[in-house]
C-alpha cells in the first residue's frame, strides 16, 4: 500500500497543529495506513526524507503559511483546514487517499457510498417526496447507501442520526428551501435543489461525488463559501421567499382553522367581546391573537434565516413584528426579511474580532446592529409606503366582482398548472397564502382549486378516453385523483412530461375555469392547504357548494381537452 504524506502548518495555532498530527497518526493506524507526518516549521517537526516523497502516493497540506509544495512535484495534493481535521478526521483522510490511483484504499474511495441527504420543498409535500424518491431510486441503481431525511412545513421525518452523518461519506441536500448545516460539520457536503433529484439522480449523486466541499465548524470552507453563493445567486429572491413562506403556513393553517371552529363552536359572534370565557371566544382568541400575530414575523424571520443563517432570525422576526405594528402586514414583512438577511449577512462577512471576542459576534454585536438596522429603516423609510400599497391592495381583493373577480381567478387558476408544482405555481400560492394573513381569502380558493384540477381532470381523463393514454398512465390515474383531492398538483407531472404539448394546454384551462368559478361564486379559504377533506370543517370555506362545482368544471374541461388533443396511445 502505498504511503500517504501529511505537512502540518500551524502558524500561531502550534497546538492546534501538534493535535490535528496526532489525530492523523491515530486515524491512519486504525486504518492500517502508511503515513509520513511533518509538523512544518516546528524544533523537532520531523522533516520528511525523500525517500519518503519519492514513494508516496498523495500528501495532504493541512493548515496554512509555508508547507515546502515544491518538494512534492506532480504529486497528488489534498488541502484541509486544521480544525476539518480536528472536526472530522476521517473525513479528511478520505479525502486525500481519494487521490490514490493503483492502491487498495483508492479501488474502495472508487466503490460503494455511503450518502445521507436531505430533500426539502416549502409545503414538504409533493417535491420533497419525489426528490427523495429520486435519490433513492439512483442511488439503488448506482450501488451506493443513502439515507434520506424529508423536511417540510410540519417538521423532519426520518431524521437522520449523529451516528449516520458520521459514517457518512457525503451529505447531499435537494432543496427549495433553507436547511440547517450546523450538524454537517467536518462532512463533505453538496446542495442543489429538489428538480435536480427529480430529473436527474443518478447525475445528481455523480456530481455531488465530484464537487462535494468539505462544511468546516461554523461555517464553511472558502471553495465551500464560493460555491453556496454561486447557488445562491442562481436560486436568487425565490428560495429566501419560499423558506420563509414554508415556515410561515403551519401558522396561516393553525390560526385559520382555530378561527373556522370558533365560529362553529359560538356562532359568527364568538369573538365579541361579551363572549369572554366561552369555548368559542377561547379558540378565536388562540387562532387570531396566537397564531395569526405571529404570521408575518414568521415569514420575515426565515426569509433572513433563509439569506444569513441562523443571525438573520433574530432581526427578520423582529422586523416582521414591527411591519404587522405598523399595518404593513406581510409585503412589509417580506421587506424587512430581505432587509434583515441582507444585513445580517454583510456584517457577519465584514465584522472581524480578535479570535478571543468572535463568541461576542452571534449573540451581541450581529443581533443589536442588524436589529437597529432592520428596525429603523422599517419605521422610517418603509414601514409607511407600504403599509399603503397593501392597504389599497386588500381594499381592491376585497371589493373584487364581476369581470374583476373573474380574471383574477383565471390568471391565478392557470398560473397553478403551469408548471404544477415549479416557481410559477409556487409564485400564485405564496402569494395567496400571505393575502390570507390580512384578511384576504378569496385568492386561496382559487389557488387550491386551480392546483386540484390538473390531476383530477387527468384522473378523469384516463377513465374517459382510456384509448389516448398508455396503461402505465391507466394505472397511475387512480393515484392522480387521491393527489388532486388532496391539492398536490406534481400528481399531474407523469402525464405532462410524457406529452406537454397537448396536456399541459388542457390543464391551465381546466384550472383557470376552476379559478375563475371560484371567485365569481364568492368561494373563500381560511387555510392554504388540505383539498377536499377541508371542506367539513365548519367556516373553513365559504360557499362549499360553488367551490364543488368550481372544481367540478374545471375538472371536466381538463378531461375533455386532454382526451380531444391527445393522439391515440401506442
Amino acid at each position: 500500500m502505498a504511503q500517504l504524506l501529511a505537512v502540518v502548518g500551524g502558524g500561531d495555532l502550534s497546538t492546534h497543529a501538534v493535535l490535528a498530527l496526532e489525530a492523523l497518526r491515530k486515524a491512519a493506524d486504525r486504518r492500517n495506513q502508511p503515513i509520513a507526518l511533518e509538523l512544518r516549521g516546528a524544533p523537532g517537526g520531523n522533516p520528511l526524507p525523500d525517500e519518503a516523497i519519492r514513494n508516496a502516493g498523495a500528501v495532504l497540506l493541512v493548515g496554512s503559511g509555508d508547507l515546502g509544495e515544491g518538494r512534492f512535484g506532480a504529486l497528488h495534493r489534498a488541502r484541509a483546514a486544521i480544525a476539518d481535521v480536528l472536526t472530522d478526521v476521517n473525513a479528511v483522510l478520505d479525502r486525500a487517499l481519494s487521490g490514490f490511483v493503483d492502491t487498495p484504499m483508492a479501488m474502495a474511495t472508487a466503490g460503494t457510498k455511503r450518502i445521507v441527504a436531505i430533500t426539502s420543498c416549502p409545503t414538504g409535500i409533493a417535491h420533497t417526496f419525489m426528490a427523495a424518491e429520486g435519490l433513492q431510486a439512483a442511488a439503488d441503481a448506482l450501488g451506493h447507501s443513502i439515507r434520506i431525511e424529508t423536511q417540510g412545513s410540519v417538521g423532519a421525518r426520518d431524521t437522520l442520526t449523529a451516528a449516520e452523518i458520521a459514517a457518512a461519506d457525503i451529505v447531499l441536500i435537494a432543496a427549495d428551501t433553507g436547511v440547517d448545516r450546523a450538524r454537517f460539520a467536518g462532512k463533505r457536503l453538496y446542495a442543489t435543489n429538489t428538480k435536480a433529484a427529480i430529473r436527474d439522480g443518478k447525475g445528481l449523486i455523480a456530481t455531488a461525488l465530484a464537487e462535494a466541499q468539505m462544511q468546516a465548524a461554523g461555517g464553511t470552507t472558502e471553495a465551500a463559501a464560493d460555491k453556496a453563493e454561486t447557488a445562491e445567486q442562481k436560486a436568487g429572491a425565490y428560495k429566501h421567499l419560499m423558506t420563509g413562506v414554508s415556515f410561515m403556513l403551519p401558522f396561516v393553517v393553525a390560526g385559520g382553522l382555530l378561527i373556522a371552529l370558533a365560529f362553529a363552536v359560538g356562532g359568527i359572534d364568538a369573538m365579541a367581546p361579551g363572549h369572554e370565557g366561552t369555548l368559542g371566544y377561547a379558540l378565536g382568541q388562540i387562532g387570531a391573537k396566537g397564531a395569526f400575530a405571529l404570521i408575518v414575523p414568521a415569514l420575515a424571520g426565515y426569509i433572513a434565516y433563509s439569506i444569513a443563517d441562523r443571525p438573520g432570525i433574530a432581526p427578520g422576526m423582529i422586523g416582521g413584528m414591527l411591519a404587522a405594528n405598523l399595518q404593513a402586514g406581510f409585503l412589509g414583512g417580506i421587506a424587512a426579511g430581505f432587509i434583515a438577511g441582507y444585513t445580517a449577512r454583510f456584517l457577519n462577512q465584514h465584522i472581524r474580532l480578535h479570535k478571543n471576542l468572535e463568541g461576542l459576534k452571534p449573540v451581541l454585536i450581529l443581533p443589536l446592529l442588524a436589529t437597529t438596522i432592520t428596525g429603523l429603516l422599517m419605521i422610517y423609510v418603509v414601514g409607511v409606503p407600504v403599509a399603503a400599497v397593501l392597504s389599497a391592495l386588500t381594499a381592491w381583493l376585497k371589493g373584487m366582482q364581476g369581470a374583476s373577480a373573474l380574471v383574477l381567478g383565471l390568471v391565478l387558476g392557470g398560473m397553478m398548472a403551469i408548471d404544477m408544482g415549479g416557481p410559477i405555481n409556487k409564485a400564485a400560492y405564496a402569494s395567496a397564502a400571505a393575502l390570507l394573513s390580512s384578511g384576504v381569502d378569496a385568492p386561496m380558493a382559487a389557488v387550491m382549486l386551480g392546483g386540484m384540477t390538473p390531476p383530477l381532470g387527468l384522473a378523469l381523463a384516463t377513465r374517459l378516453f382510456p384509448a389516448r393514454f398508455t396503461k402505465p398512465e391507466r394505472e397511475a390515474g387512480g393515484a392522480a385523483a387521491v393527489l388532486g383531492a388532496a391539492f398536490i398538483t406534481e400528481g399531474a407531472i407523469p402525464f405532462a412530461a410524457a406529452d406537454p404539448l397537448r396536456v399541459i394546454p388542457s390543464l391551465v384551462a381546466g384550472s383557470a375555469v376552476a379559478g375563475a368559478l371560484a371567485l365569481t361564486l364568492g368561494v373563500t379559504l381560511k387555510v392554504p392547504h388540505g383539498g377536499l377533506f377541508v371542506l367539513p370543517i365548519p367556516n373553513a370555506v365559504t360557499n362549499p357548494l360553488g367551490a364543488v362545482l368550481a372544481l367540478a368544471a374545471g375538472t371536466l374541461v381538463t378531461a375533455m381537452l386532454a382526451g380531444l388533443l391527445k393522439k391515440q396511445a401506442a
